[in-house]
């Protein structure tokens, strides 16, 4: 049975440094096999455009991000259950006195949108799961602890 991913900016900046987390989730959850879908939303890739200037990643470094990137699935977020989906997230947060960047409601839009299993290391989207999206929470340390 395929599984369909949604990943988070953090989890492409973990991939793309090929760190130990980078590792361990490339690992733990196959991401390059054949029954795996990846999929980004393009929020995450105007994210990552950003990081890598943040970060003054060299030549090399953006060649790895831009190749990997192309390897994902993006999902274009001018699509009406998309906008339907950021509308019920965005007013699910404000019902729950709960402020959330808009990028990362975008992200989560598109997850829920998609039907897609959101894939993070932070924990922004906590109080979406389960009830407006799934959502996969990666502990940043997890590889480190014995």
């Amino acid at each position: 049975m395929a599984t369909d991913y949604l990943l988070d900016t953090n989890i492409l900046v973990s991939l793309i440094r090929n760190n130990t987390l980078g590792q361990w989730i490339q690992t733990q959850y196959n991401l390059r096999a054949v029954m795996t879908k990846c999929m980004i939303s393009v929020v995450t890739v105007g994210e990552m455009e950003k990081l890598a200037r943040q970060f003054g990643w060299g030549n090399n470094k953006l060649s790895v991000m831009r190749g990997l990137l192309h390897q994902l699935i993006w999902i274009d977020i001018n699509d009406p259950a998309i906008f339907s989906a950021y509308a019920e997230v965005d007013c699910f947060n404000d019902e729950q006195g709960i402020a959330m960047g808009q990028n990362d409601i975008w992200i989560a839009a598109t997850a829920k949108a998609s039907g897609a299993t959101l894939m993070t290391t932070d924990r922004d989207f906590d109080h979406l799961d389960p009830t407006h999206l799934t959502r996969i929470w990666i502990d940043p340390q997890t590889p480190r602890q014995p």
